[in-house]
């Protein structure tokens, strides 16, 4: 049993903003687990540069969307149907944007962009592939659905994203909310706080990674294994009893921008 546990041999999965930063991080994991992947980006070029990069791993396919509207999300659903039969194991919510601006210049598109990426386009996606997670689950083995939230959603940043703070603390609890629902047709429904992986999203730990670093209590920024690690087990049959909650991988920081917790701030 326990050989098996963490495999995803024979599922398929797909994974929207696949092409980089943590998108990319899971779905080499799940590939080198045994997935089928599919991965999609608004840029068709970068998506079917990194399907082709990453097919040494296993089977890799570029699925070029941009998932801001609902249209999007279902033309891409409905490609996915077409090419898997009408059925999909895994899907992985991790398409996202940020912005950041003063209080008092805030631009409304900067606002709107966000929210419709961040925590609309997750729920218009999951519902419009409802159908093919519920064709491909089981009791004995559930679809899988997890959103990529943010420790932003959790605790505060310093900088002043304040749509992208509001979109991932709903996208925490619309996890939970859709984890109820769907349960009930054998999908698991979960999702993923990322702290500091150095990516174009964070670019903080990206190009700041010792000052970053010194601020976490594991003392170093997040490796593409921490990511992969996390998403495999979530979507493998070793996390198919969590339901609906929301994994921090952070090394402890959002535990360290609270009060009593350490330093709260880059600055």
């Amino acid at each position: 049993m326990i050989e098996n546990l963490f495999s995803l041999k024979g599922r398929t999965a797909l994974v929207t903003g696949g092409s980089r930063g943590i998108g990319k991080m899971i779905t080499q994991g799940f590939l080198e687990s045994g997935a089928k992947v599919y991965i999609s980006s608004r840029k068709a070029e970068a998506c079917e540069e990194t399907a082709a990069e990453l097919s040494k791993y296993g089977e890799c396919i570029p699925l070029p969307q941009d998932v801001s509207t609902v249209a999007g999300c279902q033309e891409l659903a409905g490609k996915v149907a077409e090419k898997t039969g009408g059925k999909l194991d895994i899907l992985v919510n991790n398409a996202g944007a940020a912005w950041a601006a003063d209080f008092d210049e805030f631009p409304e598109h900067g606002w709107d962009k966000v929210m419709n990426l961040n925590i609309k386009s997750p729920f218009f996606l999951t519902q419009a592939l409802h159908g093919p997670l519920a064709n491909a689950a089981s009791a004995d083995q559930p679809s899988k659905v997890i959103n990529i939230c943010s420790i932003d959603g959790i605790t505060l940043n310093p900088l002043e994203t304040y749509s992208y703070h509001a979109s991932k603390s709903g996208l925490i609890y619309l996890t939970r909310r859709m984890a109820a629902r769907l349960v009930q047709d054998n999908i698991v429904v979960t999702g993923i706080a990322p702290g500091p992986f150095g990516s174009e999203m964070n670019r903080a730990a990206r190009d700041n990674a010792e000052g970053v670093a010194a601020l976490t209590p594991s003392r170093r920024i997040g490796v593409d294994e921490d990511m992969a690690g996390c998403a495999i087990y979530l979507a493998s049959r070793a996390g198919n009893y969590v339901v609906g909650d929301t994994i921090a991988v952070d090394g402890g920081l959002a535990y360290a921008r609270l009060p009593s917790g350490g330093p709260a701030s880059l600055d």
